[in-house]
């Protein structure tokens, strides 16, 4: 006759003393608690694996962190399995490499693997990981990017949306699906639900980089560049701006090593610019003559304008923005983005370039007439050319104070 096991109670488990070996306190079913010489109490459960019937322990956590009631709880669940004809050991072992597989395929992990293959500006990349850390991870983090639909996406996007940073919304999309794709092609998801999200989001509000196209009101803005009282680093920003016509960041991250007095050219690596693609910015006589006035103050740093604050940095996202509005230009005027749009209108419109030229040097993706996108010599005497004509035509516009606009005939490349 099988001996009957009196069951388990609290007081029992807490008054059982230590002896100099493990002993075991039964409760009945295979269920004990081994009480080891240090004092700790581990709840244990012995079973036949149902394939072998060999002898198997489970362990089912620590007395008192799993109470009594927990212990039967655990037993009764994997007797259940056993019942199926399912190994409880085998199933944890299962189990616990799931959700191994299951954390590396997460989003958030997925995320940042994908982010440390980006080539990006550092700025831009702490901006991306801010994001993410801030209104993405909280809620989808550490979900596995196969189990995520567009309204989860959509979610996190209203989230954004509700504290009106609408452009954001869209930024941090455009992210997530980026990380999807790269999900989809490392094999974790299927599909990218982010695009599905086409239309659902709130539309952004049309940004506008106000500038000047007027040439007699751009003469005036030389005029008062020319005049800035201001810090030399800033006031040469200025002068080469209209100049260059690149994009504000990549302009105050100008670096000397970056510049080929011999060649009149400025080299602006890939990972410095938008598209991630290299940049060639043919120098005219005059940016060259900016650049060697400027070189004897600030030619020992490493940056072409260091910022007034910290040297070793460039020249801060405000300053050239801050400087157009203490000359009295407002934002609704002529903004630091703006000489962009003035150099493509006029150059196009009055000074009649190639538009494909103009777009080029702009470092905007342009393609020939086979489709194969220009790469960064492209044209390069053409624009050469066009270079030195337009700081031509802007010296003529900065020396013109009456009404009539110095005649300049449209060209062509």
């Amino acid at each position: 006759m099988p001996r009957t096991v009196a069951p388990l109670t609290d007081t029992a488990i807490r008054k059982a003393k230590p002896g100099p070996k493990p002993t075991k306190l039964r409760d009945g079913g295979g269920l004990y608690v081994q009480l080891n010489p240090d004092g700790s109490r581990w709840w244990r459960w012995d079973y036949r694996r149902p394939v072998t019937g060999k002898r198997n322990t489970l362990s089912l956590g620590t007395y008192p962190e799993v109470s009594l009631a927990d212990a039967r709880g655990r037993q009764a669940e994997a007797r259940r399995l056993l019942a199926s004809g399912i190994d409880p050991g085998e199933h944890r072992k299962a189990a616990k490499v799931a959700g191994v597989e299951k954390a590396a395929n997460s989003f958030e992990v997925v995320t940042r693997e994908w982010l440390g293959k980006q080539k990006w500006v550092e700025s831009y990349r702490c901006k991306v990981v801010a994001w993410m850390d801030n209104d993405v991870f909280p809620w989808i983090g550490g979900r596995p990017v196969a189990e995520l639909a567009a309204p989860d996406f959509l979610r996190v996007a209203r989230r954004i949306e509700e504290r009106g940073a609408i452009e954001s919304a869209h930024r941090i999309m455009q992210n997530c699906g980026q990380v999807m794709r790269y999900a989809v092609a490392t094999g974790r998801t299927d599909r990218n639900p982010v695009a599905d999200l086409r239309g659902a989001l709130a539309p952004p509000m049309e940004r506008h980089h106000a500038a000047i196209t007027d040439p007699r009101e751009l003469g005036g803005l030389l005029r008062a560049i020319d005049g800035y009282a201001g810090d030399a680093s800033t006031r040469a920003a200025l002068r080469l701006a209209p100049l260059v016509f690149v994009r504000p960041g990549e302009l105050r991250h100008a670096e000397w090593s970056e510049i080929d007095f011999d060649a009149g050219e400025w080299n602006i690596p890939a990972h410095k610019m938008k598209m991630r693609e290299p940049h060639l910015v043919p120098l005219s006589s005059q940016a060259v003559a900016i650049l060697r006035d400027l070189q004897p103050l600030t030619g020992h740093r490493q940056y072409v304008f260091p910022g007034g604050r910290s040297p070793k940095r460039p020249l801060s996202d405000n300053a050239l923005t801050a400087a157009l509005r203490r000359m009295g230009f407002d934002k609704e005027t002529m903004t630091a983005h703006g000489f962009r749009a003035t150099a493509r209108t006029l150059l196009d419109e009055v000074l009649g370039w190639r538009p494909d030229l103009i777009e080029h040097q702009l470092a905007h993706a342009v393609r020939d007439p086979n489709g194969r996108a220009y790469n960064r010599t492209s044209h390069l005497p053409e624009r050469r050319k066009m270079m030195q004509a337009w700081a031509d035509y802007l010296d003529a516009l900065r020396a013109d104070t009456g009404n009539v606009i110095v005649p300049f005939k449209p060209k062509a490349a």
